[in-house]
């Protein structure tokens, strides 16, 4: 806003001798390579003076450079011809049209001025005009460094320059009105006044802050003449989309009161002072600060009121997001205080009379959550009580629970050990401590068993296929590098009368959009009998061994690991496995074994079955009992009729690897000839 009036300094100083002293100039021109004046430099400066017919002077004023550092101007081209007249009282009147060229935001590119000087008055008033936008500045002739000005639909993209010396961001649109006091000082501007802003939008060079079809009013005092430039803010935000640096608000259209103290220097802006209040959705008191690039560098929330879920939708739904946490369901209360400093989080709270909270894809869902936390680096802080209806991680859904927690010296730990119920068994948690300010890989440390839980349960959760057997195991160990979690200890699944065993279980991105599990599965004994029972694969009898080393998941699909599946304690195997088995290797019949005879018998006994893939890059790297001179053995049969099933494809797409499986399963595999 006093980018427009803050050059009036300097073409006072440059036309007004002119103007006083008019009669004497009358057809005179005036060249110059460069003229200094108050606040501003003028290059290649040309100045002609002609008689025009109504007894006025015609004044013709080019300059190729126009330097004017506190509106932030540099390089500007300008061209004003007006006409000079004087009327029976004394009063000066300067009209005619103004042009700039390269002025930021492409200000005042086709205007109009009128000047009109009363010295008796001791008054200039300037009036600049395109378009719908018009400036008007009333200027004292004995202080021409201070102005009182009043936009009207300015374009916000005119300010540009007078942003760039306090920001690094840019106008993208919007229109001004405003009513301000403004003073030139040597180093910058002082300036104040009430404004309303129509559809605002500007961006930031890293597009961490941003704005766009924002309305706003208010007060403003700027101050850029003393170190950095100062900002205070009394405001009325209505409508439009901000965007704070991790922060990203869909305002209302009711009034949002925002009322900040702030300071700019070099790109950074520090905010010393900040309140928000949205009536029914938050409440906030704090401070914040951004560096050059745009990124939060600290925040300190000394008040946080949330009403859910107005506030998730306002306010939260982005920034949760950003965790893979997207179209939640929220309803509640909830207040928090938050410091986070330059080194780390320094301190945090929360409380809350009663919380619901789920995402869409079933990740996380807590219910009926009561009490709060209390968390300092330094020193320790009062216990605090926590406790839930409902916790779901992963659609398992715990049952209640309530726990204690107390904080001291950077360590938030669990008072006593805790119980939930889980899908007809328990979940027990023993100890939890937590670090929050800690080194990655030191932040969490917590001791858990997990007894009892109905795999038929389980598996109908999860989506697959049912299945008896009990889930339980014990985890000493929970590290936290990054965004990584990684378990020590393991998990054993008493599974078709044998036993699955789960290690090394890594999860990472556990909210985001490709979260990627880690792990080791290691088989002992299982009965395929029952295996093929619930798979409907056909008959396989005898206990199986093996592993899946290896294991890599990304959004819960294979993408990595080495499996052995060996069964080589003999049994019976039906033509329909026979034939399934066969089609998953790409292969057939020993030679001597005719179709014909095979339809003769419906199980057969065997001696050993193996079957290996190696999952590397799409491919699955096939390999079985032993490689034979055509490929390898899958099954190697024992008494008469003598079965042998060769697998032919050492190679074999997953993807096309998967359908035959599928279709095995679904009774739809090609019989063997």
């Amino acid at each position: 806003m006093g980018a427009l009036s803050s050059r009036l300094p300097w073409v006072l100083s440059l036309v007004l001798p002119l103007l006083l002293a008019a009669p004497a100039h009358a057809g005179a021109s005036l060249a110059a390579k460069s003229v200094t004046v108050p606040g501003a430099t003028l290059q290649q400066l040309t100045l002609a003076v002609t008689p025009v017919d109504a007894g006025g002077l015609r004044m013709q004023l080019d300059a190729a450079r126009v330097d004017v550092p506190a509106m932030g101007w540099r390089r500007v081209g300008l061209h004003l011809d007006a006409v000079l007249q004087r009327d029976p009282h004394g009063r000066w009147s300067f009209d005619g049209p103004l042009q700039l060229k390269r002025a930021p935001g492409a200000a005042l590119g086709d205007a109009t001025v009128s000047l009109q000087i009363d010295p008796a008055a001791n008054t200039l008033l300037v009036d600049l005009r395109q378009g719908k936008a018009q400036a008007t500045t009333f200027v004292p002739l004995d202080q021409p460094t201070h102005a009182q000005i009043e936009l009207k639909n300015l374009p916000f993209a005119w300010l540009q320059g007078l942003m760039s010396t306090v920001w690094s961001g840019r106008a993208t649109g919007g229109r001004v009105n405003a009513v301000l006091a403004l003073d030139q000082r040597e180093r910058g501007i002082q300036a104040s006044g009430q404004f309303d802003l129509a559809a605002l939008g500007f961006d930031s060079p890293a597009g961490k802050l941003a704005a766009q079809s924002l309305g706003a009013g208010g007060r403003f005092v700027l101050n850029t003449a003393e170190g950095p430039a100062g900002i205070h803010l009394e405001s009325t935000l209505r409508g439009g989309e901000v965007l704070l640096g991790p922060i990203y608000a869909k305002l209302p259209d009711h009034a949002v009161q925002l009322s900040l103290d702030a300071q700019a220097q070099a790109g950074a802006v520090t905010v010393s002072r900040l309140r928000v209040g949205d009536p029914d959705a938050m409440q906030l008191k704090g401070a914040m600060a951004f560096n050059a690039k745009g990124d939060l560098s600290s925040l300190n929330l000394s008040q946080l009121q949330l009403s859910l879920p107005t506030a998730y939708q306002r306010y939260g739904r982005a920034w949760l997001a950003s965790f893979g946490l997207r179209d939640m369901t929220a309803r509640g209360q909830l207040s928090a205080t938050v410091d986070l400093r330059r080194d780390g989080l320094n301190a945090f709270t929360f409380t809350t009379s009663g919380l619901d909270l789920a995402d869409a894809d079933g990740r996380l869902a807590i219910a009926g959550l009561k009490g709060g936390l209390d968390w300092s680096r330094d020193g320790a802080r009062p216990g605090t009580d926590l406790s839930w209806q409902r916790l779901g991680v992963y659609r398992l859904m715990h049952g209640p629970a309530t726990s204690r927690w107390h904080s001291s010296d950077g360590v938030l730990s669990l008072q006593h050990p805790i119980s939930m119920s889980l899908l007809g068994g328990q979940v027990r948690i023993s100890a939890l401590d937590w670090a929050p300010a800690a080194a990655r890989g030191q932040r969490l440390e917590t001791s858990m068993a997990v007894t009892g839980v109905d795999m038929a349960a389980f598996s109908q959760t999860m989506g697959w296929p049912q299945f008896p057997g009990t889930l339980g195991g014990a985890i000493t160990g929970l590290t936290i590098s990054g965004d990584q979690l990684a378990l020590d200890g393991g998990l054993s699944l008493n599974v078709f009368g044998g036993f699955v065993d789960v290690t090394g279980l890594a999860l990472q991105q556990p909210f985001g959009d490709n979260p990627v599990l880690a792990g080791n599965i290691a088989l002992r004994q299982l009965d395929l009998g029952a295996i093929t029972s619930v798979f409907d694969f056909g008959s396989i009898t005898g206990p199986l061994d093996g592993h899946i080393n290896g294991l890599r998941l990304v959004n819960w699909q294979p993408v990595a690991f080495d499996a052995q599946l060996l069964a080589s304690q003999g049994g019976r195997i039906s033509q329909r496995a026979v034939n399934n088995l066969t089609s998953v290797g790409g292969g057939g019949m020993a030679a001597g074994l005719q179709g014909a005879v095979l339809k003769l018998f419906k199980t057969f006994g065997y001696d050993r079955i193996g079957l290996n893939c190696r999952l590397q890059g799409a491919v699955c790297h096939m390999s079985g009992l032993e490689p034979t001179a055509d490929g390898y053995t899958i099954v190697d049969g024992s008494g008469l009729p003598h079965l042998e099933v060769i697998g032919h494809q050492a190679e074999v797409d997953w993807p096309t690897l998967i359908r035959r499986l599928k279709a095995a399963i679904e009774g739809n595999a090609p019989q063997v000839r």
